[in-house]
């Protein structure tokens, strides 16, 4: 499983640094690197994401008003902050921060907070599953009114931007799920090869390696390969043994 972080950080050398970093933690995927607290939250609107790694002292809106805004939001994601200064831990944690690390983050205290990030994200996604259980059925708003998609036709999910496509059995619909959501729900029936795109795990056919380099992961049901990514390849190869 993979989460979707981003940085907010007016100085590049620290975002460079924490990027790295990053880097070493191959289920987490740096979506986004961002100048400043109004940056990101205009980049939110059209894009999620489960963390921010958020800087505190910025030019304008601070990282601990960049926080505040974003409780707001229906699901905001978690926020693990980066300053040099500690002076505002307590601030920090009353905006409900998972954690707080003092620069130059080091890597074993970057190790803490992820794996705090990672049991806070889990148990969301149970609790979750919990209240509304596994859907059979996937729905979306079409020009022909409300349509159901079962899930066990679906041969992969595709993002694209703020939507995601299913491409199922009887064509192409829209839906208003996030891959995110998709993967925490199916996780057990579906496996991301790109961090675009999520495939049937029992649909799978055969993998097939680019002469210029590259995958692509073929489909029952389906002519055309979805590509897949040198960063999720082991999972992909990993579920292929295991079918």
């Amino acid at each position: 499983m993979s989460y979707r972080i981003a940085l907010v950080d007016d100085e590049p050398l620290a975002r460079d640094r924490l990027a790295r970093l990053i880097g070493e933690h191959p289920d987490f995927e740096l979506v986004a690197e961002l100048e400043s607290g109004d940056a990101v939250l205009e980049w939110l609107v059209f894009n999620g994401v489960d963390v921010l790694l958020l800087d505190i002292q910025m030019p304008g809106r601070s990282g601990l008003e960049t926080a505040q805004a974003l409780q707001q939001h229906a699901h905001p994601p978690l926020v693990v902050f980066c300053t040099a200064f500690d002076e505002h831990a307590l601030d920090a944690f009353g905006v409900s921060a998972i954690d707080y690390l003092l620069k130059p983050v080091r890597p074993a205290d970057l190790q803490r907070a992820l794996d705090r990030v990672r049991e806070r994200l889990a148990g969301r996604a149970q609790r979750r599953i919990a209240t509304l259980g596994v859907r059979s059925h996937l729905t979306a708003r079409t020009h022909m009114g409300l349509q159901l998609i079962p899930v066990e036709e679906v041969c992969y999910f595709l993002a694209d931007q703020k939507y995601v496509n299913a491409i199922h059995e009887q064509g192409e619909t829209l839906i208003d799920d996030s891959l995110r959501q998709l993967e925490d729900e199916f996780g057990d029936r579906f496996v991301r090869v790109h961090r675009s795109a999520l495939v049937a795990r029992d649909r799978i056919v055969r993998l097939e390696t680019l002469e210029g380099g590259g995958h692509l992961v073929y489909l029952r049901g389906l002519e055309v390969g979805v590509a897949v990514s040198r960063r999720h390849l082991p999972e992909v190869r990993k579920v292929m043994k295991s079918l």
